[in-house]
């Protein structure tokens, strides 16, 4: 029996793509997303919870992300599950879990311009400023 690794995400930039091209021009693009969820309590109060998601692009997608996507932009994104390790300055061992996308759907509707960018849209203090830069997954695989 093989498994499945599959994601599928409807949420909002929390900033910009960070884009950079890696040996041979090949692109990648970064960015936090926030999906949030909204459920009514027991005493029928409405409550919103927000989960902040690694976003990973590459090649023709990390492109099209430089391209269009911006802070605030709303977007479905279906992917894999990846988790990274590396050891920080003092030694100590970290690891990311990503989301690998390999399809994207941008939702925003024509002309919203920059969508919830400067409005108080809630998308401030992602936590995942402080992982390392990436590298082509095609050098770690192990087939």
């Amino acid at each position: 029996m093989r498994g499945v690794n599959r994601v599928m995400l409807i949420g909002n930039l929390g900033k910009d793509p960070d884009v950079q091209h890696l040996e041979g021009n090949i692109g990648v693009a970064k960015f936090p997303l926030a999906t949030t969820e909204t459920y009514k309590d027991r005493s029928g109060k409405l409550i919103s919870q927000t989960e902040w998601h690694t976003v990973v692009l590459w090649r023709g997608l990390a492109e099209l992300a430089q391209k269009y996507l911006h802070k605030g932009s709303l977007i479905y994104i279906e992917g894999r599950l990846r988790t990274r390790s590396w050891e920080d300055k003092e030694g100590n061992k970290k690891f990311a879990t990503e989301v690998v996308g390999d399809n994207l759907i941008m939702l925003d509707k024509r002309g919203d311009g920059h969508g919830g960018q400067g409005t108080g849209d809630g998308l401030e203090g992602y936590p995942g400023d402080d992982l390392p830069p990436l590298t082509d997954p095609g050098e770690s695989l192990p087939f």
